[in-house]
């Protein structure tokens, strides 16, 4: 006798049902809006704003109900330890292998060459808010900013490193507690299946914000802002693919998995942070789906929200790129000497400005004022083109944080890849379009 399911198989999503589409949909009704009437893309930006802010409202309990849950289900504390180290040396890698390439690329290419632009004649003004604001963006500010005032400040300031050491130290402290802590363990999963259920409300306004986004976007700079210095956006855009194929693709198949499958699986993601300009906008869903991917919960838990602030690839090939084309256009010669100090004050600075907005600008101003032979007003000639740049900064970064979460995984031996080799395969739309699901007990 045949079954209910085979009586009534279930019905193909039509295709304008999927987040996926409706997102890909978005984005260009939103380019159309701010080519074709830039006032009202421009008017359409509290859309953008608004569901950014809907996501970052869930972004810290939700960074907190997973590593607190799974550190405190582990029991292993010392295993704790072995993930953050092999996450650290992981970012500090790549991270500097990133301005490596940067740096290559901007020597080999010449990208400032010809332009023969005369420092005096920049209006350093443009570009003041972003130095001053490096200047207050130290390593040690950094360090003290990690602490937070109180414990419940953590959670109302968006400081997601904040977050991360609260978390951190509750969930050791609640896995010391051993049976007596288990009470309090199994309200906080219940708690957790509440908030990635709210993930996936949230996840439904996508669309919405990333229209609202790219139509103003496109409105207040004009796809045409892009013709002075379309090589330097085309370089970096394809600087950044290199890095993601070639690199990234290289440790991806020594780990056994196609980094195309992992972009296909991410795509919706990936699609929401080019609409939205912002990897915080899909990081809840990242969380979500690389646990749904067979990654421990733990291991997500601290590679993910650290690899936001230490694991920029993207912003990293940004910095040295952009600083040496500032360098050709002013036809300042920098020695290798200067080159090497160039990358190594960027390997800091990028750091020091970790959770800032414009962070990538910061950092830039940050690396120029130590060879004070780069007039910092140089940044003024790429100005105007940074926020598309920074699409890419984020998209690339986005795509090394899964990569990374990954390869820790593996290297952890705890990675499941019969579930990670069934969702590559199956490649869900954004994890929140999807039921909602509770976190997996941790391995």
């Amino acid at each position: 006798m045949p079954s209910p399911e085979m009586e009534h198989p279930a019905k193909p999503r039509r295709w304008y049902a999927n987040l996926y589409a409706q997102v890909l949909v978005a984005i260009a009704l939103g380019v159309a809006i701010g080519h074709f009437a830039p006032a009202t893309g421009e008017a359409l930006k509290p859309l953008g704003d608004a569901f950014i802010k809907l996501v970052k409202m869930v972004i810290a309990p939700v960074i907190f109900l997973t590593i607190v849950t799974g550190i405190a289900s582990m029991r292993d504390l010392r295993s704790v330890g072995r993930v953050a180290g092999k996450a650290f040396a992981y970012f500090l890698f790549f991270s500097t292998l990133a301005l490596i390439v940067g740096m290559i690329i901007a020597n080999v290419v010449q990208p400032g060459s010809g332009l023969n632009i005369d420092p005096a004649t920049l209006d350093a003004s443009k570009v003041a808010l972003y130095s001053e604001k490096a200047h207050e963006s130290t390593l040690t500010g950094f360090m003290l900013g990690m602490i937070p005032e109180t414990y419940l400040s953590s959670m109302t300031e968006g400081n997601i490193l904040q977050v991360l050491v609260v978390a951190i130290l509750f969930g050791v402290s609640l896995a010391g507690m051993g049976e007596r802590g288990d009470k309090l363990l199994g309200i906080l999963e219940d708690v957790s299946v509440v908030f990635f259920k709210l993930v996936s409300i949230v996840m439904r306004a996508a669309p919405v914000g990333a229209f609202g986004a790219m139509a103003f976007t496109i409105g207040k700079y004009g796809v045409g802002s892009l013709a002075n210095l379309a090589g330097l956006v085309a370089l970096f855009y394809i600087t950044s693919a290199l890095f993601v194929i070639v690199i990234l693709g290289t440790v991806a198949r020594m780990a056994g998995f196609s980094i195309f499958s992992l972009i296909g699986y991410l795509k919706a993601e990936l699609l929401l942070v080019l609409g939205t300009s912002s990897s915080e906008s899909a990081l809840p869903s990242l969380i979500e789906k690389m646990e749904r991917a067979g990654c421990p919960k733990t291991i997500v838990g601290l590679v993910v929200p650290t690899g936001y602030s230490f694991n920029l690839d993207g912003t990293n090939i940004y910095m040295t790129l952009a600083a040496l084309f500032i360098a050709q256009a002013c036809n300042v010669e920098l020695t290798l000497g200067q080159q090497i100090l160039l990358l190594a004050v960027a390997m800091l600075s990028s750091k020091g400005a970790a959770g800032v907005t414009g962070a990538g600008f910061i950092t830039l101003a940050a690396t120029l004022s130590i060879v004070p032979t780069v007039p910092v007003a140089g940044m003024a000639l790429i100005l105007g083109i940074d926020r598309f740049m920074s699409e890419c900064r984020s998209l690339t970064n986005f795509i090394g944080n899964a990569v990374a979460t990954v390869i820790v995984s593996r290297w952890e031996n705890s990675i499941d890849m019969g579930a990670f080799a069934e969702a590559i395969r199956q490649r869900p739309g954004v994890a929140g379009h999807e039921p909602a699901l509770a976190p997996s007990p941790a391995e």
